[in-house]
Formats: C-alpha cells, structure tokens, sequence
C-alpha cells in the first residue's frame, strides 16, 4: 500500500527561518547595522569571506528583498518536503559554495573586461539558482515520477531564470554599469546542477515492489491463476503450445476429473 502524503514539518520551519532572517537582516540595513558593505561578499578581500554566509541576507531595496522572497520560501519547501533526509546538506554545501566561488570570480565587465577594484555583492540569488537547478536536475538524474513532476513545477514557475546567468550587458545596452551579479547566478547554477549529479543516488530511493524481483513467487498467486485456467478453459484455447507442457497437460488432468 502506498504510504499517504505527508507533511515535513521542515518544509514548513525552514523556509520560515529563512524568511525570517532576510526581513530581519533588511530591517537591521535601515537601522544602520549593515552600513556600506559590512556582511557583503566582497570578491578577492579578506574582508568579505564573512559574506558568504551574511549576504544572502542582505538586500539592496524592498523590491530586490520581494523578488527573493517567494522563490526561496517555495524552493526551500520543495526540498525539504521531497528531499528530507539531503535537505540539510544540499541548503548547506550549496550556500557555501556558491559563496566561496563568487568570492574566488574577479568582478569584471564582460565586454571590457575590466576588472572593478571593489564589489559588494549582497541578496540571496545565489541560492536561489542552487535550489531551483538541483530540484530540476535530481529529478532528471533519478528519473523517479513523483521527483519528475517537482522538477517539471520548477521549471514551469523558474525557467526563466537561465537568462540570469548570462551577463545583463550581453542583451541589452545599460548606460551604467550592472548591479546584477550574474556570478553569482551562474555559480549556483553551476553548483545546483553538481549537487543534483553527484546526489543522485542519495537520500529515499524509489521503492521496488516484491513481484518487480525476477525471483519472485508467490503460491496463492499462483495457485489463483491455476483455478483460472481450470474455470475458463476456453480462454486459452488459442495457445495450443501449452499443451505440450506438463503443467498444462496435468492441469488438464485435473479439469477432466473435476
């Protein structure tokens, strides 16, 4: 019997938390905690490893706070709902890394290639991209139905995110330079569709049942198709190779004396 769908208490709590701390990090902004680039992922400066892990929490206006908000409660119940026993490693070795290979990308121009001297780079884009390219991709690589339909609800709602790893200057001409970090789209792309793959095998496996195993038997079901044959012999007049063999022809014995 299939086990009824229940809720992870997880997939409720996490989101929350998350939510939670970005509003609270945005609030603690306009308090003047969080002034200039303090908690801000600064590529290539010592000072900025601690954004790796305050950054995501840090948004630059209501609107980019808004725009991060929905996907990363929706994503984070998506994972943790269908993903509980890798949840926790996948929310944490994603941010991580993500962070640390942003940390790593010189911030230049495309185009100019001009390197910036310095680049605050805060918001929780980043993570974003990691949970919406790994909840797409698992669900690809394990080829499991139920793990399919999230990745195809993905990438129905968020498939337009992979514009966002491609440079904004790249479609269209921008008089001053883009406040979008696209590294760190591109990085949690990148990172999302390496935990999917190397995950794969992880966490709740599809369930196989005891008649899917080339091995299986089973005598009342074999014993029920049997009194089949002898009920409805007319059923299988059309498979005259059966006759030949020994258990047709002692089925057949025991039609007859019955």
């Amino acid at each position: 019997m299939q086990k009824p769908f229940s809720l992870e208490r997880n997939a409720l709590v996490i989101p929350l938390l998350l939510l939670l701390g970005m509003w609270g990090g945005f609030l603690l902004q306009h308090l003047g905690v969080f002034a200039d680039c303090f908690g801000a992922l600064i590529p290539l400066m010592p000072e900025g490893l601690k954004g790796i892990f305050i950054s995501p929490f840090l948004h630059g206006s209501l609107e980019h706070l808004l725009s991060n908000s929905l996907p990363i409660a929706i994503l984070t119940f998506l994972l943790y709902q269908f993903y509980p026993r890798i949840a926790h490693r996948t929310l944490v070795i994603g941010w991580i890394t993500t962070g640390l290979v942003v940390w790593l990308l010189p911030p230049m121009d495309f185009y100019s290639g001009l390197r910036a001297n310095y680049a605050c780079i805060i918001g929780a884009s980043g993570v974003v991209y990691v949970l919406a390219f790994f909840l797409f991709f698992s669900g690809v690589f394990r080829w499991d139905l139920k793990l399919l339909a999230v990745s195809l609800v993905v990438a129905f709602y968020y498939g337009g995110l992979i514009w966002g790893v491609f440079p904004e200057e790249y479609f269209q001409t921008l008089e001053s330079p883009s406040r979008v970090s696209w590294q760190s789209h591109l990085a949690g792309a990148v990172v999302g569709l390496a935990l999917a793959f190397l995950m794969r095998h992880s966490g709740e496996r599809p369930k196989k049942f005891l008649w899917q195993y080339p091995n299986y038997y089973s005598e009342k079901d074999d014993r029920l198709w049997q009194e089949y044959i002898l009920r409805h012999p007319d059923d299988f007049n059309e498979m005259p190779q059966k006759k030949k063999d020994p258990v047709w022809e002692r089925l057949e014995e025991l039609r007859r004396k019955s």
